[in-house]
């Protein structure tokens, strides 16, 4: 039994894409379907994957962009959280605050993900759903245990964390969501983010300024 992730970098704000299959069944998911569907899917058919299951970790654009075209190119169906059923379907106007232009539609969600660790298989691939809100409404971390990963989205970042700044953000919340749900993780766990560099837990704990600063108190 093998997990492979492969990450793409993709988009007008440079936003990690993963790619997590079972090296054996050579069944496939996608964290994010940020942008360029024929390029996402040309990398999983090359790997001789098929791609089952889209997931988001939440609905702004540079996260969805490709889940309509990549939905139709390979039947797999599409799931988030309901709290981002909103920013999905605001895709096009995104685009023009943004951009000054339209997007596309974002892909019609077949499934809404609303139980706290709800568990997703696809093979041996295992995940559990982390309720990390506070950067976006209905933002959510995945966390494979057997691989001690998270994909953290935009919650969490090396040396930093998601903005809060945009509709729907709140400070407060989005640490609430670090130190309730990531934190508790373990140290040894690598977080793969939406933006920038993989990290750790650990490293963020002892090293990240936000996460230092800040007063946490357990309600």
């Amino acid at each position: 039994m093998t997990i492979e992730i492969k990450m793409l970098t993709l988009g007008p704000v440079a936003t990690h894409c993963y790619l997590v299959a079972d090296t054996d069944t050579k069944e496939a998911l996608v964290i994010d379907p940020v942008d360029s569907a024929p390029l996402i899917h040309k990398t999983a058919q090359d790997a001789g994957w098929q791609i089952k299951l889209i997931l988001a970790t939440h609905a702004h654009f540079d996260h969805i962009l490709a889940s309509k075209e990549l939905k139709e190119r390979t039947d797999a169906p599409f799931w988030l959280h309901p709290d981002g059923i909103p920013l999905l379907e605001s895709l096009p106007q995104q685009g023009l605050m943004f951009f000054g232009r339209e997007f596309p539609e974002a892909a019609a969600p077949d499934r809404l993900l609303t139980t706290e660790q709800e568990a997703i298989e696809l093979g041996a691939i295992k995940l559990e759903t982390l309720y990390t809100p506070g950067h976006a409404p209905g933002h959510i971390s995945f966390y494979m245990p057997a691989g001690g990963i998270v994909f953290s989205g935009d919650c969490l970042f090396a040396g930093s964390i998601g903005r809060t700044d945009l509709p729907g953000g709140d400070y407060d919340v989005l640490m609430r969501s670090i130190f309730e749900k990531l934190l508790p993780l373990g140290d040894n766990v690598r977080v793969l983010p939406g933006h920038m560099d993989v990290t750790t837990i650990g490293r963020e704990r002892a090293s990240n300024e936000f996460i230092r600063s800040y007063t946490y108190t357990a309600e």
